[in-house]
């Protein structure tokens, strides 16, 4: 018996993947690893950000605009401040533990810096 999807199943379907396209996207990054791993530690603001990355303010803007696109991170407005923080701390920990074992091969680590080591040394 063949199994007939509707076209709500299938447009479901379609976002999914498209969300999930966006939150493997938000983690893709180096920099955005690192801001995610601040985070982790309890909300900063964008300027104490770019004092322990040393990167520039747009820079970190852009990175926060993807996590927060990605619904890593949120914000919370303090009169003209804004509070950066991770959205939903357990669920990060999680995907970051079962990516571990796919980690574990060293032959990924270095093809991977040979593609992008010039773009690590222009962004660090």
């Amino acid at each position: 018996m063949a199994i007939i999807e509707s076209k709500a199943d299938e447009n479901a379907d379609r976002l999914r993947r498209q969300r999930a396209a966006a939150l493997f996207h938000c983690l893709a990054d180096p920099m955005r690893l690192m801001i995610l791993q601040h985070l982790r530690t309890g909300e900063h603001k964008v300027r104490e950000l770019t004092e322990h990355l040393g990167l520039a303010q747009s820079t970190v803007s852009a990175h926060l605009a993807c996590l927060r696109d990605g619904n890593l991170v949120k914000v919370r407005a303090v009169g003209r401040s804004s509070f950066y923080s991770l959205c939903d701390q357990q669920a990060l920990e999680n995907i970051l533990m079962m990516a571990e074992p796919l980690l574990a091969d060293k032959n990924l680590e270095h093809h991977w810096q040979d593609q992008h080591a010039a773009e690590l040394t222009r962004q660090g």
